[in-house]
C-alpha cells in the first residue's frame, strides 16, 4: 500500500484489510514522504496489529519507488496491491487465492466496483475474459487493487518508473513471464474515484499509455501507434457510447 497525504482514508483501507476472512497476511504500507498524519495513523494501527508494517520515506520518491519498496519487503507468497484510499471486500483474498491455488495461476485479477469519494456506488468494472501481453498493450482492463501474482511461481517482479502508468508497465512485465493473466467477474474490491487523481485525467493517461509502449516496452513507432489506435478507440467506447447503451438497456427494462 504506497501512501502520500492519506490521512482521509488510509484507516479505512487498512481496516478493509485487516477484515479480510483470509487472515494468513501482511500488509506493507510504504508512505512516500507524507506532509499530514498517514505515518501517524499507520504507526498506530501496526501498534494494534503487528501484522501492519510501516516503511516511512523522508522523500516523496512517486508511486512506483513507493510501492517496489514493498515489493521489496514482502516475505510472503503472493504479492497484492491496495491504494490508500480503496478498499477490499471481506471475500478478496480468500476467494482469490483459492481460485489461484485451485487452478495452478500465477497472476490474477478480479472485477471490482468504482465509487465516489463519499462511498457512493458509481458502476462495476468487469473482468470479462483472460488477458494475455498483446490483449493488455490495447487495453489495461485489470485494477491494481485487484492484482494478485505468486512470488513463488515467478519471482518478485518490480515496477517500471514511469509516472501514472507504473501498474500497467509491471503487469506488462509479468505477461512476459506468464501466458495470461485470468479474471474473477465478481466485484472483490471498491476503487474510489478521486477529484484530482491521476488515473482520471484522460489526456494524462493517453500520454503515460504512450510513453509506456516508447519507453518501457521498446516499441517501434508503428507497433506504438497500432496498440494506441485500439486503446484510444476503446476508450472513447468506453467514454461515450457504452453509458449511451447501459441507459437504453435500462430504458427498455422499464418499458418491458
Amino acid at each position: 500500500m504506497p501512501a502520500f497525504n492519506s490521512a482521509r482514508f488510509i484507516s479505512d483501507s487498512v481496516e478493509s484489510v485487516r477484515c479480510q476472512q483470509f487472515q494468513n497476511w501482511e500488509l506493507i504500507v510504504s508512505d512516500d514522504g507524507s506532509r499530514d498524519e498517514t505515518k501517524a495513523i499507520v504507526a498506530d494501527l501496526g501498534g494494534a496489529d503487528s501484522r501492519i508494517c510501516l516503511l516511512a520515506s523522508g522523500a516523496n520518491r512517486g508511486p512506483a519507488q513507493a510501492r517496489n519498496a514493498a515489493i521489496e519487503a514482502a516475505s510472503g507468497r503472493y504479492v497484492a496491491f491496495l491504494d490508500s484510499d480503496d478498499l477490499w471486500k471481506p471475500e478478496k483474498l480468500a476467494r482469490q487465492i483459492s481460485f489461484m491455488q485451485k487452478h495452478d495461476l500465477a497472476f490474477t485479477f478480479s472485477s471490482y466496483d468504482r465509487i465516489d469519494e463519499g462511498g457512493r456506488f458509481i458502476n462495476t468494472h468487469q473482468a470479462k475474459r483472460p488477458v494475455a501481453y498483446r490483449d493488455l498493450l490495447k487495453s489495461c482492463v485489470i485494477g491494481c487493487l485487484t492484482a494478485v501474482y505468486d512470488t513463488e511461481r515467478i519471482g518478485k517482479v518490480y515496477m517500471p518508473e514511469v509516472r501514472g502508468a507504473e501498474d500497467f508497465g509491471l503487469w506488462l512485465r509479468i505477461l512476459k513471464k506468464v501466458d495470461r493473466a485470468v479474471p474473477l467477474p465478481e466485484s472483490l474490491a471498491l476503487y474510489r474515484v478521486r477529484d484530482n487523481s491521476l488515473s482520471g485525467n484522460k489526456l494524462a493517461a493517453a500520454r503515460y499509455t504512450w510513453s509506456t509502449y516508447r519507453n518501457v516496452e521498446n516499441l517501434g513507432l508503428l507497433r506504438s501507434s497500432y496498440y494506441f489506435a485500439h486503446y484510444a478507440a476503446i476508450g472513447v467506447f468506453n467514454t461515450f457510447a457504452r453509458p449511451l447503451v447501459a441507459r437504453w438497456e435500462g430504458a427498455s427494462g422499464r418499458q418491458r
